[in-house]
């Protein structure tokens, strides 16, 4: 056998039982992934102090909410687009959203007084529900990562209500 036929046959006898392996291995990963994007329906975010939470946004009806600095509640239609809601999918998988806990922190006398974000991602066959406590002292990785997702979700609502100048 030639050199170049070595080489060849080498490079087969690594590279396609690699890449069958990856297929085989990574093909039911991908199809059984609990949040698709494709399987999308609504996201709904509200944040407050108390047990209002007086701010709000449905990504399904459109419907957004917020009260101002000078107490006065505004309310607009405001309609996400599709790279929106791919952003949001995407960084929540980054961050890992899905393995997040229900309950990030506790609710007590004390939390009465800090921010409350309640996050829920919507799809057809399930959701992913988390309440974000501002007083959260457990874990800082996991508090670091649902503010992440906080800030990610507001950046893209301020987007969209730029893009709908209302």
């Amino acid at each position: 056998m030639s050199s170049r036929g070595k080489k060849i046959f080498l490079a087969l006898s690594i590279i396609v039982p690699m890449i069958i392996y990856c297929y085989i291995y990574y093909k039911p990963i991908i199809q059984n992934a609990p949040f698709r994007k494709n399987e999308f329906v609504s996201m709904q975010y509200k944040w407050g102090v108390k047990d209002t939470l007086e701010n709000s946004y449905n990504s399904a009806t459109g419907e957004y909410q917020y009260v101002t600095k000078s107490d006065s509640t505004i309310k607009k239609k405001i309609f996400l687009k599709s790279d929106d809601i791919l952003y949001m999918h995407a960084k929540a998988n980054e961050i890992g959203l899905w393995n997040f806990p229900d309950t990030i922190g506790k609710k007590s006398p004390k939390s009465m007084a800090v921010p409350r974000y309640d996050i829920q991602f919507n799809y057809k066959k399930k959701s992913k529900h988390v309440i974000v406590y501002g007083d959260f002292d457990g874990n800082p990785k996991l508090l670091d990562a649902a503010v992440q997702m906080r800030k990610v979700i507001e950046e893209t609502l301020n987007q969209a209500e730029r893009r709908s100048g209302k």
